[in-house]
């Protein structure tokens, strides 16, 4: 597939999806340890999002990787931005700006109650 043909896809794929995770895996089956933890980040913010297997994908990750400038997996969108992975979402969460950001992101969605884990 052409450079071009590959960014279309990926300009498909992120209009299709207010927030998208490109790792290694799927969001059922993570295939590494980094992108386990962003599922479960997203998992826990409690907004719908969508993540696409690049494992296997090599021309896809090269064209992720030069449309974005950031080498490693996962990579992570919200709404149609990047947004690089948890390491930069992490203390986005802490300090209350990603709650804002999806919020306007999800204008329509309820505020997801915190989830909490009692073990």
């Amino acid at each position: 597939m052409s450079t071009d043909n590959l960014r279309q896809e990926i300009e498909q794929e992120l209009a299709a999806n207010k927030i998208l995770v490109y790792g290694k895996g799927t969001k059922d089956v993570p295939r590494c340890g980094f992108t386990l933890e962003t599922i479960a980040f997203f998992n826990r913010m409690g907004y719908p999002f969508a993540v696409v297997d690049v494992l296997e994908d090599m021309p896809k990750r090269e064209a992720l990787s030069q449309m974005t400038n950031w080498p490693t997996l996962p990579k992570v969108f919200i709404g149609g931005k990047f947004y690089g992975d948890t390491d930069i979402l992490g203390p986005m969460a802490e300090n209350g700006e990603l709650r804002t950001l999806l919020s306007q992101t999800f204008p329509d969605h309820a505020e997801p109650a915190p989830v909490i884990n009692l073990r």
